[in-house]
């Protein structure tokens, strides 16, 4: 059975194609600019050579009818025909407290999420712009719906309410959502099959850390707290994001600055972070060659990067009552491993003992990076959220 996996952002789409049957990536890639000048597809072939097509694309629909164009095309295609697809899996970021789970797509779920626009106006209407181009060039095409907020669904309400005046949440939905649940989710279960254990009776604290950053904490399979909220702006430091800061901090900035609420926005998603702190870059790869040559902002700001990772460790701990497992994954999570000794850093306490030679080898393999003798076991989980939306929707095919 052939799946796709779409991830449409305001001006991008990501595509992977898998064969369930062997869980084979058959075709990958992603189209960029759409809407601007200088628009263009990047494929990877099997061979890991990268091709960029460009192409005039200036709404999604002829973006996605570019990537059916390239998977059946002669030089680059994994399909002879589009009749080979079974469905379309889609990344959905917000589901607010209507989805608890991946969905069949349909007029009444399209809507729901829909209302949801609010509570993601970059992400949601990108979302459905691919839905309705599949729909418009396949239209018999079964297309299921997996949304970043649904692993976090399982939070009690302690958890996830703020304490702010209850009418707004009722009135508005503002609580705690969080997000890269499918990568939590996805982490969560392989880790358990890695190491040969059942999620029942285990606790569990997933550390996906890259330029978006988020920890979770699960207990038997299920997410009882998340670092990210409403927005993914709370939490952990990130490459552009501030996360975690005193809402007086920003009322301040916004009088002394004579910043209104798009202002304050921007300041605090897009200009904060590694990038602010450092002055240098979002990006860790340009951080650490900065640290390398003695930067003191470039320093600093790696270190808060790290510290905050620990924090939120520690308090996952707490809530959870222990933890027997940690695992780290996403872009620094995976290939940085000063970042994981960095975070595990006077845990001992807790019962982390890492291996600190071992975790040095490491980098975007799957690895057990703590000691024979460590009470919790740290490891390293290479996320695979295409993976995840495309099983799910396969079982969703099944049902």
């Amino acid at each position: 059975m052939k799946i796709l996996v779409l991830n449409c952002g305001s001006s991008s789409i990501k595509y992977k194609l898998f064969e369930m049957t062997s869980k084979e990536v058959l075709a990958q890639g992603g189209i960029e600019k759409i809407g601007l000048k200088g628009s263009f597809l990047k494929l990877t072939l099997p061979n890991g050579e990268k091709v960029v097509l460009e192409k005039d694309i200036p709404e999604h629909t002829t973006g996605v009818e570019f990537i059916f164009q390239t998977l059946t095309s002669e030089k680059y295609g994994a399909l002879k025909s589009l009749d080979e697809l079974d469905a379309v899996g889609h990344r959905m970021v917000h589901g607010g407290e209507r989805f608890s789970q991946s969905v069949l797509l349909n007029k009444e779920v399209l809507d729901a999420f829909a209302a949801c626009n609010d509570l993601a106006p970059l992400h949601n209407p990108a979302n459905l712009k691919g839905v309705h181009a599949v729909s418009a060039l396949l239209p018999d095409l079964p297309q299921v719906g997996v949304f970043d907020t649904a692993f976090h669904q399982t939070m009690p309400d302690y958890a996830y309410m703020y304490a702010i005046p209850h009418e707004l949440y009722e009135k508005y939905g503002v609580r705690r959502y969080g997000f890269h649940g499918t990568s939590h989710r996805y982490v969560s279960q392989r880790v358990c099959d890695f190491l040969g254990i059942k999620p029942e009776g285990t606790k569990i604290i997933t550390c996906h850390v890259g330029n978006g950053g988020s920890i979770s904490a699960i207990k038997d399979g299920k997410c009882m707290d998340t670092s990210m909220g409403l927005t993914p702006l709370e939490g952990l430091m990130m490459g552009t994001r501030s996360g975690d800061i005193d809402a007086g901090a920003v009322t301040f900035i916004m009088d002394k600055e004579g910043l209104n609420t798009t202002g304050v926005s921007n300041l605090l998603n897009k200009k904060s972070g590694l990038l602010g702190v450092s002055g240098v870059s979002s990006d860790m790869r340009e951080i650490q060659s900065a640290v390398d040559a003695g930067n003191k902002s470039a320093i600093l700001a790696q270190r808060m990067y790290y510290y905050r990772i620990k924090k939120y460790i520690g308090a996952y701990a707490a809530a959870l009552g222990g933890v027997d497992v940690i695992v780290f994954t996403g872009g620094v999570g995976e290939n940085k491993d000063d970042s994981r000794e960095a975070a595990c850093e006077g845990l001992e306490f807790m019962g982390v003992k890492l291996n600190k030679e071992l975790n040095k080898t490491i980098h975007g393999e799957e690895a057990v990076i703590s000691t024979p003798d460590s009470k919790v076991k740290v490891v390293v989980i290479p996320t695979d959220e295409e993976l995840m939306i495309a099983t799910d929707t396969l079982n969703i095919l099944k049902k």
